[in-house]
């Protein structure tokens, strides 16, 4: 695989099983992204967008075709090393921010670090300074309950990307805040990208924010197509 692809996909197709029915998402679909591209994903609901962002980042098989991410193949990767690679490679951004009730928003972005064996201490110490850059260097004691929606959303994308990813996967990252909010949001998370280089890919039904990527592609019937 060339160096730069970061995702290779190759005929991939999703059906759901239901006794005598059965229902494809989506068949042939082939993606690639390049190091340091962003890429916006749209298309309509139920129109398999989530799903084929939790087959490209490993969270779950395509029922054919193959997903190539940072040179190891998938489907031929135990389940560790799929793990392992997730942790090491990829940071994942919801639309609800999955924060730990029980720790501070400084625990919540070092989390990634400590699973991967980092200290402690030098792993709340990247994290403060990550909160720092997406303004919340005055809430790093504070917990999720005492965050507003949108600050929880920044304590979630410092969390996605404080293991320096190859790949941020975002589902739906502002789909649920205000405008105001979301556009604020919107800023650090292509102000990140910048600094850091890492590539994203964005599902979302915010034209606006998908047409902020370097390519914007459409899941319609079952095909990527580019976006106008």
């Amino acid at each position: 695989m060339n160096d730069s692809l970061i995702i290779h996909a190759q005929s991939l197709g999703k059906t759901y099983e239901d006794g005598i029915a059965s229902l494809t998402i989506f068949n042939d679909l082939d993606f690639e992204l390049r190091k340091g591209e962003t890429v916006g994903i749209v298309g309509t609901s139920g129109a398999g967008k989530t799903t084929l962002l939790n087959i490209l980042g490993g969270l779950d098989a395509p029922s054919s075709g193959e997903v190539t991410l940072c040179g190891l193949a998938l489907s031929l990767a135990s389940d560790k090393k799929v793990t392992a690679l997730r942790n090491q490679h990829l940071g994942f951004v919801y639309q609800f921010h999955h924060l730990i009730a029980e720790f501070n928003a400084q625990e919540n972005a070092a989390l990634p670090l400590i699973i991967a064996g980092l200290k402690r201490r030098d792993a709340l110490t990247k994290a403060g300074e990550l909160l720092e850059r997406v303004g919340l260097g005055s809430r790093l004691h504070h917990k999720p309950s005492e965050l507003s929606g949108g600050e929880r959303q920044r304590v979630a994308i410092a969390r996605a990307l404080v293991n320096d990813p190859s790949v941020v996967m975002m589902d739906e990252p502002t789909g649920n805040l205000d405008s105001e909010t979301a556009a604020g949001i919107q800023q650090v998370m292509l102000e990140l990208q910048r600094d850091s280089g890492t590539s994203f890919v964005i599902v979302t039904h915010d034209l606006p924010l998908a047409h902020r990527m370097d390519r914007t592609l459409s899941l319609e019937q079952g095909k990527l197509v580019s976006a106008k």
